[in-house]
């Protein structure tokens, strides 16, 4: 190999030069693949990626600063959503906690089928000091650190030992995170040493490097099975998971519902995939689901699913679908997430899956009395939204739906909402109207505390000119609300929405659903028996917040929230409305819940909350079965 064929680098270097050269492509349009590094540095990345990051300057790969590693990982998930996954981050870490620290956002990354890449350090591989600071020791293996936890939450995983070891590993890296079949977390383990280690680099590694982000069509034998299936259904349901979103696919489901009036219910992922006030949409289903979508659910003799991996929550643990003569139809890219329930499959591109059907299906349109059935639904449904969302004292402190029916007063079509865990997920899903595709975020594959704040960063980095919310309870902020310093830092103009009920609302209504009457779910002082049921702590999260740099505006009626959540769409800086909820119990004023979700009860107790919960659990879960 001739000189000028090759470049001499660090390993470090090497990797920041050839991620500044990859790109996705698909419809015949190119993004960057990694269009930037978030990075909390320490002596397992400082003197490599740190290195290297500042050597190559923003030009070639932009660096943020995040304050928890965690967090930094749900940035770059919250981009690469907003992205529709064709553009990603990287997320780099010291060895030890801050490679540890990426697990939970790893597990979200895969379990939602979302790119990211991770970097963290790792232990010397030329072991000229054993142990190091923060080393793992296990006795039985000598190759092992903390970095192995990344295996099994990783789509792909690889340790770089030595240089050259790097030119395969980071190409497998690319063709994962671009693989809309097999993209989530994927891991380069970087040991210290070899980060610095300098190489003769081929110039080929360097060059622009497209990957073609693929549309698999349909073929026509599962296409035309699929058209008998559904030409023979009378009561036929479709279900629209996230991959109508990734696959941008929300225009081809529009057409084949327009033309064949085949109702549509939605995933957390997929909420949004038709709006709102579409006639066939029915909103969402399963456990949080809406009455009109699990009514016509328990009667549909044909469950159509796109993009859909049926979670327990979608399902109602296996017993929503109910007609005994019920079956399946899946059109997925996954041939894992296509087969599932007994499906007859299509295993392909949601819209590309979705334009076969409607062509074959020309002509055909399901009975007017069924459209007429769902759409009856569909208005009572929307006449129970309305009363939830309204208030007939201004001047009250306002119950946590009639937030949301501020909220829906004042955004626009171009606005994001997020949310991942508490109650507020179960009311999003009932009650929130989706305006457009990319509004209704909600990371409900992991339902992981401590998400909204840094994905409302990564979303507004993907999409500067979209007001953003982040819907945030008190239980969720105080886990993360580090990205604060982040957003007031770099000037990312995302509102947060915090509501103070005092407690794990969610969780405090599952415990006592389930016979264990609220146990540690309040925010509350200790009482004289040692529970924790006396006054509600005396903590202010709104002065948290303002002195983290955020501006703060305090609403203590419904109008009141109304002109602040106004003024936060209106400021051109981070800036987060505080409200106290109404019931100290935290009830959110939802309708209950329509379907049941699985959450197994004690079988014995003395309880008498215990006993009556496993009279009910028993109850429903006779109604499960199995789809063979």
């Amino acid at each position: 190999m001739n000189a000028s064929a090759v470049r001499r680098l660090t390993v470090a270097q090497a990797l920041v030069e050839f991620l500044a050269h990859q790109y996705t492509e698909r419809d015949g349009r190119r993004h960057r693949l990694i269009n930037a590094t978030w990075g909390i540095f320490g002596h397992g990345n400082v003197a490599g990626l740190g290195q290297a990051l500042l050597e190559s300057g923003p030009d070639t790969m932009p660096y943020l600063q995040g304050r928890n590693e965690q967090a930094m990982v749900h940035a770059a998930v919250g981009y690469a959503r907003q992205n529709n996954r064709l553009a990603a981050q990287a997320v780099t870490t010291s060895i030890g906690p801050g490679a540890t620290n990426l697990v939970t956002g790893a597990a979200l990354a895969t379990v939602n089928r979302l790119p990211v890449l991770l970097l963290p350090g790792d232990t010397f591989a030329t072991r000229p000091a054993d142990p190091v600071l923060q080393q793992l020791e296990v006795p039985y293996a000598g190759d092992i650190s903390v970095n192995d936890a990344l295996r099994p939450v990783s789509r792909y995983f690889d340790r770089v030992m030595r240089p050259e070891a790097l030119i395969p590993a980071a190409l497998q890296a690319m063709r994962v995170l671009a693989d809309p079949a097999e993209t989530g977390a994927v891991t380069l383990a970087l040991p210290q040493d070899a980060q610095a280690e300098a190489f003769d680099w081929p110039e080929e590694f360097f060059a622009d490097r497209v990957w073609h982000v693929r549309r698999p069509a349909p073929e026509a034998v599962e296409v035309a099975a699929a058209v008998r299936t559904v030409r023979a259904a009378r009561r036929p349901l479709i279900v629209a998971g996230g991959g109508v979103h990734h696959s941008e696919a929300e225009e081809a489901l529009r057409a084949l519902v327009d033309a064949t009036g085949i109702p549509v219910a939605s995933t957390q992922a997929g909420k949004g995939s038709l709006r709102y006030d579409h006639p066939a949409d029915i909103g969402g289903i399963g456990h949080t689901g809406t009455a009109v979508a699990d009514d016509l659910a328990r009667t549909a003799d044909l469950v159509i699913g796109v993009g859909t991996r049926y979670s327990d929550f979608t399902t109602a643990s296996a017993t929503l679908f109910a007609d005994p003569a019920v079956r399946f139809l899946n059109l997925n890219i996954a041939p894992f997430d296509a087969h599932k329930l007994a499906a007859t499959t299509v295993v392909a591109d949601a819209r590309a899956a979705l334009e076969a059907l409607t062509a074959e299906l020309a002509g055909h349109r399901v009975d007017e009395a069924y459209e007429a059935e769902y759409r009856t639904g569909k208005a009572a449904w929307e006449r129970r939204v309305d009363a939830a969302y309204a208030a007939a004292d201004e001047t009250a402190r306002p119950s946590q739906t009639q937030v949301l029916g501020a909220l829906d007063a004042v955004v626009g079509d171009e606005d994001v909402v997020i949310n991942a865990a508490g109650s507020l997920p179960g009311d999003l899903h009932k009650l929130w109207r989706a305006r457009s595709p990319r509004q209704y975020h909600l990371e409900y594959g992991y339902s992981c505390m401590g998400y909204e704040i840094p994905g409302a960063i990564g979303v507004r980095l993907a999409a500067p000119d979209r007001p953003v919310w982040a819907l945030v309870g008190d239980g969720t902020y105080l886990m993360m609300p580090t990205e604060i310093v982040t957003a007031v830092q770099e000037g990312i103009n995302i509102n947060i929405v915090l509501f103070q009920n005092h407690g794990y609302a969610s969780i405090g209504g599952l415990s006592e659903a389930t016979g264990a009457e609220r146990f540690g779910t309040a925010y509350r002082f200790r009482d004289a028996d040692g529970q924790y049921t006396g006054d509600p702590l005396p903590v202010d999260l709104a002065a948290n917040a303002a002195s983290l740099g955020m501006e703060v505006l305090r609403a203590k009626s419904v109008r009141e929230l109304r002109e602040a959540l106004a003024a936060a769409r209106a400021s051109d800086r981070p800036t987060c409305v505080y409200v106290e909820t109404k019931t100290a119990d935290t009830v959110s004023g939802a309708p209950e819940a329509q379907a049941w979700w699985d959450v197994p009860v004690a079988r014995t107790a003395t309880r008498p909350a215990a006993v009556k919960a496993r009279e009910d659990y028993d109850r429903q879960a006779a109604a499960r079965r199995r789809h063979l």
